[in-house]
């Protein structure tokens, strides 16, 4: 069943004298299947960042549709959007985006004040999220007192305590050094085994190389996907270095 479903997306960003257009996304369409881990790959201009923005209904797109649960989310009034975010989507970022002045549970546990959740209910999901990701020794901690993977497992719990349908993550491994990378690309493993979807933009080849999917976005479309199927780790990995050299190198989409 796809949760996610992407229709010929296209957005057009126009100079504020309207005297350039800049086409970011041409003609982007794909699906995400409940429980899936996606990949979206290319270079630096490729349209992914315009591509996630509209996934995670920051921006609109120019033409076409996005899809959650069969539900148009061109179709929600802006008023209503936030609340629709803080529901469905859960948001894991490069730099982490934690409150300073909040502890490590006060930081996960926002989205859940937000929607009003009962403070019982809000520690009942905390516990065994927490002991999932490996933070529970840290929680009455502020975020200037642990370390960068520390931040990052926080921001996972901050995303995942919602139950989103769908958890995005951009760039989630880029701050982090290789031991705190490859534990956040383990819990991601993990937390995808039980269940949670998960689409994530990337530039690492050894991120993506976790990942059951891979989407490679060129001239703002999908120019080629790669799925693990039996594959190793190190095998996807081959085989995403290798696409990324056809499309440095002008390769034909495929």
């Amino acid at each position: 069943m796809a949760v996610l479903e992407v229709q010929h997306l296209k957005k057009v960003y126009t100079t504020r004298f309207g005297g350039n257009r800049v086409q970011a996304l041409s003609d982007v369409s794909f699906t995400v299947e409940k429980g899936e881990y996606v990949a979206i790959m290319g270079e630096s201009g490729s349209g992914k960042t315009t591509l996630l923005n509209i996934l995670a209904s920051l921006d609109r797109p120019t033409e076409g549709k996005v899809l959650l649960e069969g539900r148009d989310m061109a179709g929600i009034r802006e008023r209503d959007m936030a609340a629709f975010r803080r529901d469905n989507l859960g948001f894991v970022f490069q730099d982490f985006n934690l409150l300073d002045t909040f502890s490590v549970r006060d930081n996960i546990f926002l989205p859940l004040v937000l929607a009003g959740t009962p403070h019982k209910e809000m520690e009942l999901r905390l516990e065994p999220l927490a002991a999932k990701l490996g933070i529970s020794e840290i929680l009455d901690k502020f975020p200037y007192e642990i370390s960068g993977g520390q931040k990052q497992r926080t921001a996972a719990a901050r995303a995942m305590i919602t139950r989103p349908q769908i958890l995005l993550a951009d760039e989630p491994t880029g701050a982090l050094d290789s031991r705190a990378a490859d534990g956040l690309l383990k819990i991601f493993n993990r937390v995808n085994d039980e269940g949670q979807t998960i689409l994530m933009v990337t530039h690492s080849v050894k991120a993506a190389s976790h990942a059951g999917r891979v989407l490679f976005i060129k001239d703002g479309e999908v120019f080629h996907q790669l799925y693990r199927g039996r594959k190793t780790n190190e095998e996807l990995y081959q085989n995403i270095a290798d696409t990324l050299t056809v499309i440095s190198t002008g390769g034909e989409r495929k």
